[in-house]
């Protein structure tokens, strides 16, 4: 996620140059054909586009307003996963008298954190990260989840016989928080608990289950394809109709302009139909590269900083010194 003010203005033109691009062409060659090789018939009333333009600022707003909901959303479960962990780690390590138990608990959790952060990175068909213009911007970041192996980063927190049995399963988030639920109830019964207090670490254990399926569920059910589609089509059918409803206006100018532009209006529809187009396509680009807060992208939440920091934090409720207190991230944009 950038952690900066705001994009610049000239980043924001290159994310949307190929749009640009695609639109002055179109534009030159339409006007061109209007003017220079006087094919007339090429314009359409203002009307028109005028309500085209109105429908598809609608459909627009309402897909940013949808996508941004989901990054909203995503915010705010790890924001609360983050206050879990933080719970966890702290009656872990004071309810029980064992402080190897108290650091298996927090450890497993450790690995519970990385295995949903690299389920969150897994590539769906809908994502939009290894587009053009969203690819360009991973040499400004890293994502440590396509760079270091699973088995590799849960290594550290956990046994070799509990890394076996995570690695096989399907669901390995769960996995994790099953061999929890087994290792309280193991305490349970040899005493190293109380029952008041099993049962108020098992409805931890239940707030982690219902947060895991609410990131699994934005991750794995996309913004509504249907949705999506339309506004597409929408956009394209606007850039491609908003020019000739402004040719037609800017021709009615030519019996009203004296001077070098008398007859010659109709150019000033390059520029004006190309910026309007823009805003719309940008409009859309923005909405579909909001909607997937978890694809490794510039603007996802950033569930790679938030696992460090709440290692930081647990780890050092167990007093320990060697913490990481920095991340493998650096620059303006933190993942």
């Amino acid at each position: 996620m950038l952690a900066g003010r705001s994009y610049k203005f000239t980043e924001f033109v290159f994310w949307t140059r190929r749009w640009l691009y695609a639109l002055i062409a179109f534009n030159v060659v339409l006007v061109m054909l209007y003017q220079v090789a006087d094919i007339k018939w090429l314009t359409i009333p203002w009307g028109v586009a005028f309500m085209l333009g109105t429908a598809v600022a609608l459909m627009a707003g309402f897909k940013s307003t949808q996508t941004y909901n989901r990054t909203w959303e995503a915010q705010q479960i790890w924001a609360s996963i983050t206050g879990t962990s933080r719970l966890w780690g702290t009656m872990s390590r004071d309810s029980l008298a064992d402080e190897k138990e108290s650091q298996r608990l927090i450890y497993r959790h450790l690995a519970w954190l990385t295995v949903l952060r690299y389920q969150m990175r897994d590539s769906k068909a809908w994502e939009t990260a290894k587009k053009a213009s969203n690819a360009e911007y991973l040499k400004n970041y890293g994502v440590p989840e396509k760079e270091y192996a699973l088995e590799a980063e849960i290594t550290k927190y956990i046994s070799p016989e509990e890394k076996s049995r995570i690695l096989i399963a399907n669901g390995k988030a769960t996995q994790i928080l099953g061999l929890q639920s087994e290792a309280l109830k193991a305490m349970l019964r040899s005493g190293a608990i109380p029952a008041n207090v099993f049962f108020e670490l098992q409805k931890i254990l239940k707030d982690f289950h219902d947060l895991q399926a609410k990131s699994e569920r934005i991750k794995n059910y996309p913004y509504p394809r249907q949705y999506a589609i339309i506004n597409a089509i929408f956009v394209r059918i606007l850039c491609f109709l908003l020019p000739l409803g402004i040719i037609s206006e800017l021709e009615r100018l030519n019996q009203l302009v004296q001077g070098v532009m008398a007859g010659h209006m109709v150019w000033l529809a390059i520029p004006l139909s190309v910026l309007i187009s823009w805003m719309y396509a940008a409009l859309d680009q923005v909405g579909e590269s909001s909607a997937n807060p978890f694809e490794g992208g510039a603007n996802d939440v950033p569930i790679s900083q938030i696992c460090t920091s709440i290692e930081v934090d647990l780890r050092q409720l167990l007093g320990e010194s060697d913490v990481p207190l920095g991340s493998r991230l650096s620059g303006p944009i933190l993942m």
